[in-house]
């Protein structure tokens, strides 16, 4: 066996096992990242409010729900086709505040700069952070910097954290998904992974492809002020809509069926996945979520989504089945179920 290929099964994390040293896999949103989290991180600091296993922390402060989130970006490359890593880090968490319908209110942001990162790229990434915050109507009001040696920290890492507002009684979660409920997705699949990959290695795809990175929080916000009923929503990140799906049935404890055709992705990104053999389902998001709501609210839902920019392209894509199983299963053109797994890491390391 030649070194190279030995290198690269080395490279390749086990379907199954325990590892005594964390591998790119703990962090790829696959099924070694929930292991690493339920077999570590969560008995570590369990707790009632990290067991609501959302994207934040729900709880009351005199009188007043609020939402707390918080959450770190590695990206690589730092600049990329539709953003950088300074509007991903905000637009990240503001998403994550949004999918428990809170409005955004305050961030930090903590920077790990690496010596001899050049200070006009750092302006540029602060900037990107104060616009995106700014169009959210929320404002970044503490933080910390930090600086490593040379080699040591790959240019840039960012962690924010957000609180937000939650104005409404609705218990936005996957507790609160229910049998029969409209899955609906807000616009079509795998455009920031795409990007991420083709900036990184250089790939001259015929057309360009732009990362979806955007906030989330006006939008549901509109559907929030048009009197929506939500279940639950999820945004989209790293293991794609795939891996959102398979961990909203495993919390709530239904089956559920996706529609392929109604699963919406571009042209350039679907022939840019068959190209590098990757399946759109897996493929990571940045500004995409998927809606559990009443049967009865899916078309008023959709109408809302559609007369919002990132809703333009929403669609149904499936159904909530019963209680029990946790499956989630894909139905093709030809009426086949194809039930979905996570996979054990991550297409694409270093996206968020």
């Amino acid at each position: 066996m030649s070194e190279k290929i030995e290198n690269t099964l080395s490279a390749c994390p086990a379907p199954i096992g325990q590892y005594a040293q964390i591998v790119m896999a703990h962090g790829g949103g696959g099924r070694l990242m929930q292991q690493l989290l339920e077999r570590l991180v969560r008995p570590a600091f369990a707790n009632p409010h990290l067991d609501q296993r959302h994207d934040s922390a729900v709880f009351e402060v005199g009188g007043t729900r609020l939402a707390f989130t918080t959450d770190g970006y590695v990206v690589k490359p730092l600049f990329f086709p539709g953003g950088d890593i300074g509007k991903l880090a905000v637009c990240g968490t503001l998403n994550d505040l949004a999918m428990s319908g809170a409005r955004p209110l305050f961030l930090s942001a903590a920077l790990v700069i690496e010596e001899g990162f050049p200070v006009a790229d750092l302006g540029r990434v602060l900037a990107s952070m104060n616009a995106a915050a700014q169009a959210a109507g929320a404002a970044i009001v503490t933080g910390d910097t930090k600086v490593v040696e040379n080699g040591k920290g790959d240019g840039l890492y960012i962690a924010t954290s957000g609180i937000g507002l939650i104005e409404h009684g609705m218990e936005i979660a996957p507790a609160g998904i229910r049998e029969g409920d409209a899955i609906l997705l807000s616009g079509d699949i795998g455009r920031h992974g795409v990007a991420i990959i083709a900036e990184r290695e250089g790939l001259g795809f015929e057309t360009t492809v732009e990362s979806d990175c955007a906030d989330l929080s006006g939008l549901v916000g509109q559907l929030l002020a048009a009197g929506v009923e939500l279940h639950c929503l999820r945004d989209l990140t790293r293991g794609g809509l795939a891996a959102a799906v398979l961990e909203l049935a495993r919390d709530a404890g239904f089956d559920m069926e996706l529609t392929e055709a109604a699963i919406p992705v571009a042209p350039p990104v679907r022939g840019a996945c068959e190209i590098l053999g990757f399946d759109p389902l897996y493929v990571a998001n940045e500004g995409r979520m998927v809606l559990f709501v009443p049967p009865g609210a899916a078309d008023r839902a959709l109408d809302v989504l559609h007369a919002h920019p990132l809703g333009r392209d929403a669609c149904l894509v499936g159904r909530v089945g019963a209680a029990g199983g946790a499956r989630v299963g894909l139905r093709n053109a030809y009426g086949i179920v194809r039930v979905l797994d996570l996979p054990s890491g991550e297409q694409l390391p270093r996206i968020c």
